[in-house]
């Protein structure tokens, strides 16, 4: 039987793919081809929304199933996914460039905590509350899962990201045809070995690898009830489109250029403070969509703040992203490598000044890194300040007050995250309500898988995580009983 890496997931077991168009597999590091994948053609995809569509509409199947029982095969597949943690964080570190130590907590280890999680809301759920009616008799509002549900994931926090739409989506009592990011299937492969130890029933996860036809394919089906994206806000924008035309609802998590406020009374020790604001600033080699990349300085401090960012860029350590000395790997793809590399030309042709990094690593003559890269005295209108760079590249613009620096933070056609540094929370506090963004962090920034995610402006619409996250892929059914 064809299994594995030659195989589609598809009605809960492995078949074989209608073509023999294959998805290759390149190392980060290297930018050598390792392996590669079976990709999904059209015939494909009609068969997973088939098989998605059949296992919902079962009376007797998945989306009739308790809370309690559907928790139950949630917990069996965070077990299995536990069970394949280490090498879906070595898959993933391999094909994206993201250092094991981040890849082994939020690949391995995050979607283990997402399924108990939204196992745990939903054995709990009272999907039947009733209320007295205004006119007499009872009032049922009944909690009903939307129905198939497309996940569409990026390539670069493939697991994590992938497991914010699918689980709360299955907790829901919905079928899910997943599509992971041609840059990332070996991770998926993995997944669906998982889900198949699981027990997975037939037909409720369905894995078609495959580039942008495929996706739009999936967004357009006519037998599919709600589409769930992170991705670029361009394709974002496609997507919502077609979502509009057949009102069909729709998850965005878009792009995001972030603002760090840095407070006059901020903590700029970099003993004290330099995880935190390496994690808000460059995680996973700047390759991530809510980093606060825009650092908005104080005129009183903006030497100290320069010198504070050019440090930090200069002191992280650049290597194999399977080490785990490495703080800054290679980039995903020679493509985006040179995205990035032209930015950075641009900043230098807008006036910006370049204090630390701007070129390639000495020493790596293969794969696709680039240095941590920080500039001064940018103009908050520069294509630099204002573009989705998504690498290691910040930017830094002095400000006269706090009025003008929530000014210049809310100035972008962004709105996902941001965050505010200051030796005073409540402070912190008071300027986080002003910033137009969908997350705000202070003195540091990491999702909470409690609380709901997403953004504003061209960062997108609706919400992932929390209980807000099971809400967006349920319905409310009222009931009238006289």
């Amino acid at each position: 039987m064809t299994t594995g890496k030659d195989a589609l997931y598809i009605g809960g077991s492995w078949v074989s793919p209608s073509t023999s168009t294959r998805i290759p597999v390149h190392s980060a590091a290297t930018g050598r081809m390792i392996d590669s994948v079976a990709a999904a053609a059209p015939k494909d995809v009609e068969r997973a929304v088939s098989a998605a569509r059949t296992a919902y509409d079962d009376p007797t199947g998945w989306s009739s199933w308790s809370g309690a029982d559907r928790a139950s095969v949630l917990e069996r597949l965070a077990s299995a996914h536990e069970h394949h943690a280490e090498e879906i964080a070595q898959a993933v570190s391999v094909q994206n460039g993201m250092p094991i130590s981040i890849s082994r907590m939020i690949e391995g280890q995050f979607p283990v905590a997402v399924g108990r999680y939204y196992g745990g809301l939903v054995a709990e759920q009272d999907i039947e509350p009733h209320r007295p009616g205004a006119t007499g008799g009872t009032t049922y509002s009944r909690v009903e899962p939307v129905g198939v549900v497309v996940a569409l994931a990026p390539w670069n926090f493939p697991q994590a990201l992938a497991s914010q739409k699918y689980l709360p989506a299955l907790a829901a009592g919905c079928t899910v045809v997943l599509k992971p990011s041609p840059e990332t299937v070996l991770d998926a492969c993995l997944l669906a070995e998982a889900a198949i130890e699981a027990g997975l029933p037939d037909g409720v996860l369905n894995i078609v690898p495959g580039g942008a036809e495929v996706g739009m394919q999936l967004v357009a089906h006519p037998d599919v009830d709600k589409v769930a994206f992170t991705g670029s806000t361009d394709i974002g924008r496609r997507i919502a489109e077609t979502c509009a035309r057949l009102l069909r609802p729709v998850n965005l998590e878009l792009g995001g250029r972030s603002a760090a406020i840095i407070l006059d009374d901020a903590n700029l020790d970099l003993g004290a403070m330099g995880q935190a604001l390496f994690g808000a600033t460059l995680m996973n080699n700047g390759q991530t969509c809510f980093l606060s990349t825009r650092i908005l300085a104080p005129r009183s401090r903006y030497t100290e703040v320069v010198d504070t960012f050019a440090a930090l860029a200069s002191s992280l350590v650049i290597g194999d992203p399977l080490s785990t000395d490495t703080q800054i790997g290679p980039l995903v793809s020679q493509r985006h490598r040179d995205s990035v590399e032209g930015y950075i030309s641009k900043g230098i042709g807008e006036g910006a000044r370049l204090v630390v990094g701007g070129g390639r690593p000495a020493g790596f003559t293969e794969g696709w890194y680039v240095e941590p890269t920080v500039f001064a005295d940018v103009d908050n209108n520069w294509a630099i300040s204002r573009e989705d760079v998504f690498g290691p590249v910040l930017t830094i613009t002095p400000y006269d007050d706090i009025d003008d620096a929530v000014r210049l933070a809310n100035d972008s056609e962004y709105g996902l995250a941001g965050t505010v540094w200051t030796s005073d929370p409540e402070r912190g506090l008071a300027v986080a309500r002003r910033i137009h963004s969908g997350t705000v962090g202070i003195n540091g920034f990491m999702p909470d898988l409690t609380a709901p995610f997403g953004g504003v402006k061209n960062s997108g619409m609706g919400r992932e995580l929390g209980p807000e996250g099971l809400a967006s892929y349920q319905v409310t059914k009222s009931i009238y009983r006289f």
